[in-house]
Parts: C-alpha cells; sequence; structure tokens
C-alpha cells in the first residue's frame, strides 16, 4: 500500500510523491485522509523559505533559537496539521474501525497513527466532517488566545473561555481564518461588541457575512473612530482587548493603538520576517500597555490540566456546531484534490493565488461550497 504525501524539496518546490504506507503494529490504527486543510501562513513558511526551523538549531530545553543545524531542514516531509481521516483499520482497543477524527499528521492520503503519542479526537455524527478539519489545532489556536485573555484577567481561576471577553470591547486585527475563528469564539463567548479590521475587501466581506463588523484600516484611522466611540471615563478610551491574527509589523503596531490604557494585545500571529516596524516608543510605552503571545504550544501558566488541547478542541466542535454552515459557506473558499497541492501552495505562497481556507479532499463534493478549482485559477469570490 502506498500514500501520496506533500513535500517541501526546497524554497519554491513542492511535489507530490508516494511512500510505503507503513505496518500496522499492535495499538496503532491505520486512517484514510477525508480532507487535509492549508494553513496559508505556517506552511507556507516552509514554501517561501522563511520559517526559522529551516536556518537555525531550536534548543528546546532553554527555548532559544540557536546557531546550528537546521531543526528542519530541507525537505519537509509532514506539512500542515489539519487533517481529518477515516479508521480503516485498528489494532488500538479504544480505536473503533470506521471512527472519523481529526488529527495532524500533515498533507498525505493515508497514516499509520499511535493513539499514545498522537491526539485523534472523533467527530460527532451531526458535524460536518469537513470542518473538522479546525477540530485538532486550528480551532484551539483560537481558543487558546481567549484562554490568555482569561488568563490575563483572572490569573488560574479561568472557569470559562469568555472570562476575559464577555461584556468587552474586543478588536481583531487580520481577517485571515484564525482572526474570524477568533472573533466567532468572541462573540459566542458574551463580547460586548467584536470588530475586525483587515485590509483585504473579500475578507472584509467574509466577515460581514459571519455577522462581524468589520473595518478597512487603510480609509480612515480605526484607532480614532473606535476610541472616539469605545468610551470607558476621561482619558480611558479603546479596546480592552485585542487579538492580534496578522503576522505583519503594521498589525501588532495598530494593535497596540487600538488599546485603553494598561489594555493586552493577546498576540496569535507569526512574524516570519520580524517586526522592526513595530514603534514601542509610543503608545506601548505611554498608554503602559501588554503584550502577550498565545502560543498553541502551551496555555497560560497555572491552567494544565484543567485546560488542555482536547478541552479546546472540545470547544472548538461546540463553535463549529453553531457557526458551521456560515463557516463552511464563507471560509472555505476552495476544495481541491491531493494532486492539485502543489502547484496551490506554490501559487499561494507567491502571491498568484489568495484564498482564506483550501482544503484538500479524498473526493471532491459535486454540489455546496468549495468546488474544485485549477491551479492559477482566480479564487471564487465570496458574497
Amino acid at each position: 500500500m502506498r500514500d501520496a504525501v506533500v513535500v517541501v524539496s526546497g524554497p519554491g518546490r513542492v511535489e507530490l510523491v508516494e511512500q510505503d504506507a507503513g505496518e500496522l503494529s499492535d495499538g496503532s490504527f491505520r486512517v484514510r485522509t477525508l480532507f487535509s486543510g492549508i494553513s496559508a501562513g505556517t506552511e507556507l513558511s516552509y514554501v517561501k523559505g522563511t520559517n526559522p526551523y529551516l536556518h537555525v538549531a531550536w534548543n528546546p530545553e532553554l527555548g532559544l533559537f540557536q546557531p546550528g543545524a537546521a531543526s528542519t531542514p530541507y525537505p519537509v516531509t509532514r506539512l500542515g496539521y489539519m487533517q481529518v481521516g477515516r479508521v480503516v483499520e485498528s489494532r488500538a482497543p479504544t480505536v473503533a474501525v470506521g471512527t472519523v477524527g481529526a488529527m495532524t499528521y500533515g498533507h498525505r492520503t493515508g497514516w499509520v497513527a499511535d493513539p499514545v503519542a498522537e491526539r485523534f479526537v472523533p467527530l460527532p455524527d451531526d458535524l460536518d466532517p469537513l470542518l473538522g478539519v479546525y477540530v485538532a489545532h486550528l480551532g484551539p489556536i483560537c481558543a487558546n488566545g481567549l484562554l490568555h485573555a482569561a488568563a490575563d484577567l483572572y490569573g488560574s481561576d479561568v472557569r470559562s473561555l469568555g472570562d476575559g471577553v464577555r461584556g468587552r470591547r474586543v478588536a481583531v486585527v487580520g481577517g485571515g481564518v484564525v482572526g474570524l475563528i477568533t472573533a466567532l469564539f468572541a462573540r459566542r463567548h458574551g463580547a460586548g461588541s467584536v470588530v475586525v479590521l483587515d485590509p483585504t475587501p473579500q475578507r472584509r466581506r467574509v466577515a460581514g457575512a459571519l455577522g462581524l463588523e468589520a473595518l478597512d484600516p487603510q480609509a480612515d484611522d480605526p484607532a480614532v473612530l473606535l476610541k472616539t466611540r469605545w468610551n470607558h471615563a476621561a482619558g480611558d478610551r479603546g479596546a480592552d482587548v485585542v487579538f492580534q491574527c496578522r503576522g505583519q509589523a503594521w498589525a501588532l503596531h495598530l494593535a497596540l493603538r487600538l488599546l485603553r490604557p494598561q489594555g493586552t494585545v493577546i498576540d496569535l500571529a507569526f512574524y516570519q520576517a520580524g517586526a522592526d516596524a513595530v514603534r514601542f516608543g509610543e503608545e506601548f510605552h505611554h498608554n503602559g500597555l501588554a503584550l502577550r503571545c498565545a502560543q498553541i504550544g502551551r496555555v497560560p501558566r497555572g491552567l494544565a490540566p484543567t485546560w488542555d488541547r482536547e478541552r479546546l478542541s472540545a470547544e472548538t466542535i461546540e463553535l463549529l456546531r453553531e457557526h458551521g454552515d456560515l463557516i463552511r459557506a464563507h471560509l472555505v473558499s476552495a476544495v481541491a484534490s491531493f494532486d492539485q497541492a502543489p502547484a496551490i501552495l506554490t501559487d499561494l505562497a507567491e502571491g498568484r493565488r489568495r484564498e482564506l481556507q483550501v482544503v484538500l479532499a479524498e473526493s471532491i463534493p459535486t454540489s455546496g461550497i468549495g468546488r474544485p478549482q485549477a491551479a492559477g485559477e482566480p479564487p471564487v469570490p465570496r458574497h
């Protein structure tokens, strides 16, 4: 048995190669991939050659990047973290054949998994399995952002994802998938106001279709607009919390400008090119602001094991149950076959194609959202 695997062999070089599917050992199980979501952030950093793991050594004990052999050199053979598979063989007593679950094994048509070493999140029968691409990792990234906002207020005494947003004014910088799902989480958990800021018209249209207010940061100064609207007291205006979800320096600088004094930016972005343009001598200094990185590798200190990846996946499933139809209709902008993956990834990396969410599929849906598209074809407009 052979599996097709998406491999990045070098900067700008993506291939679909065949590999042996692997033998099933006691305790393991085999899945066939139904859906595999492409991340237009992390994954493209490997295609572009900008990911730090490609160039230096990561010391996990010290938490430092250091000179040395690359921690993830080319070829990159495990690309992607949004997979949904059906169990077709099992020698694991806890995983039944036929179960559909979310995993993070990369873009490939099949995988042999160890349930002790790898997460397998069974999907409920009432959830569209395509939406399961968000359950194992990307949804928890967004939920972890809310968890960090809650910990910023309550420390280790967090009872709900809503503790950091309930009744508060929330801004989300970046209208990509992470930003939009984070905004939906904030609204679902009782935020008083939620505003998404993104310069891309398509993303603002999608935000509107999801029932979210969206602003163009290039039209007028959104900091002036929102600080005029969000007045807490004399000299105290702006967002209670800002979720920064776009990995560019201008976006972080904007996030800091939107905050009320002593507010916090919860940062979910990946700055592949650094952030030299962020002017920490301005609002960050004069308003006494805080910047908190909500990296999915850890929950806030003191919240484990009560809040773990399984709980964040469960929160994601509940969000998808409530908003799944809208997410499927407006965030998933294309569904394509695995053999299109190399062209799609290189087109996305080189800016020839723009999508919110591409999903690779075992079989292409014949109706509904996400029709197949040829590589290089313009994305389907979202209305």
